[in-house]
């Protein structure tokens, strides 16, 4: 039996989760924290002792616990999640039926009724990610719904509540069958190779598949195109797909050379005809300057946060200078892709990164189109943070 806990909530944050705010946050709390367990179940009270929901204490880095349901007398348990996976299940059922693509989100924390999980599909197998202790104490009551309602081949987790919401290192491995990896997943008729079983991340970035699919279907062709902070190269495989002329790939990190070769190799693509640069992005800059290299297209998708030898980035603080750099080697009327998933901020404080960067570099621009969340990666109105990516598609004019 879970323990049960009133928390009394401060009424500017009482309102803010009567009209559907999720998160439970520290800061909310009148009496401050009691002693609570991860995984208890807490009773959220205005400050005339009124009930306004129910949810979870999990600690996590944005806040202490998300509220699940606001009828006090629904249980937290199995049926609970049926319902809500069930929901989650035949709000996808378009994309279960896609042929072309067979991988995206199936169930996104929040947006699908219960903050600190998600459920990502690839083909067949499944992959659980748990941002807190307090929701992976429900850990048998979701798995168990979660056979009630789907099937599949078999189930991977990803543990992501190590300190500073690290991932926690493990088999990964859940039931059902092992997969054989690499995993080929398709995407818009594009295929990836994925490894479910090889730390925190999979070889692919879900939320970017409608990005990557107007990248190759009307940017690329004929086109130069610079892919920075690269990872294994998505981006790249989706501009030569279609019809680039060369792709250039730069990444710091000395796996993204395999993890890329694979990734274009699977696609039938010679890698040896791209060129595939490990090298700290800001070097690569300066190079590129120095050699009078210019693109039609270039890509930035940098991390909300990374450090080098001799660079930290922050998204918040330095995403104007990174443009900066993108806009000193695009060609006049090329294309830069910007895009973050940092959730500090956002669209518009986004344009006003582009638009600053513009001004001080003295040239014009024009936003052709920009793009938030796929609908696979739901989100409420009532919690903005959860719709963290922002791409804008920006053509460089001149002075």
């Amino acid at each position: 039996m879970r323990p049960n806990i009133t928390l009394s909530i401060k009424k500017q944050a009482a309102e803010k989760i009567k009209k559907g705010f999720p998160l439970i946050e520290a800061s909310s709390l009148r009496l401050g924290l009691p002693q609570i367990e991860e995984g208890s179940i807490v009773q959220l009270h205005d400050e005339s002792g009124v009930f306004i929901g129910k949810g979870y204490y999990g600690k996590q880095n944005k806040g202490i616990g998300w509220v699940l349901t606001k009828n006090e007398t629904e249980k937290i348990d199995s049926d609970f999640f049926v319902n809500r996976i069930k929901s989650a299940l035949v709000q996808r059922k378009d994309l279960f039926q896609d042929s072309a693509t067979t991988a995206f989100r199936l169930f996104n924390g929040e947006g699908d009724g219960i903050g600190g999980l998600t459920i990502d599909y690839y083909d067949e197998f499944y992959v659980f990610t748990w941002y807190s202790e307090g929701i992976y104490e429900f850990r048998s009551d979701l798995y168990e719904a979660f056979q009630k309602v789907s099937s599949f081949k078999g189930i991977y987790e990803k543990k992501r509540f190590a300190s500073k919401g690290e991932y926690v290192e493990d088999d990964d491995f859940v039931m059902g069958e092992r997969g054989k990896f690499p995993l080929l997943i398709k995407e818009n008729h594009i295929e990836f190779a994925v490894y479910l079983n090889d730390g925190p991340m999979v070889g692919v970035f879900l939320d970017q598949r409608e990005v990557r699919n107007r990248i190759k279907e009307t940017y690329a062709k004929g086109k130069t195109v610079l892919n920075t902070f690269s990872y294994t190269g998505a981006f790249s495989v989706a501009a030569a797909l279609g019809g680039a002329v060369k792709t250039t790939s730069v990444d710091l990190a000395k796996r993204s050379l395999p993890k890329t070769i694979e990734q274009f190799s699977v696609n039938k693509i010679d890698y040896e005809a791209q060129d595939i640069v490990v090298m700290d992005v800001f070097n690569y800059f300066k190079y590129a300057k120095k050699k009078e290299r210019v693109f039609d297209l270039v890509i930035l998708d940098p991390p909300s946060f990374a450090r080098s030898k001799k660079h930290t980035f922050s998204a918040a603080k330095d995403y104007t200078g990174l443009l900066q750099e993108a806009i000193a080697i695009t060609e006049k009327d090329g294309v830069i892709v910007a895009s973050t998933n940092c959730s500090t901020f956002n669209m518009a404080k986004f344009h006003k990164f582009i638009k600053e960067a513009f001004q001080n570099e003295r040239l014009n621009y024009e936003i052709v189109e920009q793009f938030t969340l796929p609908q696979d990666f739901k989100t409420t109105k009532a919690f903005s943070e959860g719709n963290y990516l922002k791409v804008v598609f920006i053509r460089v004019k001149g002075r």
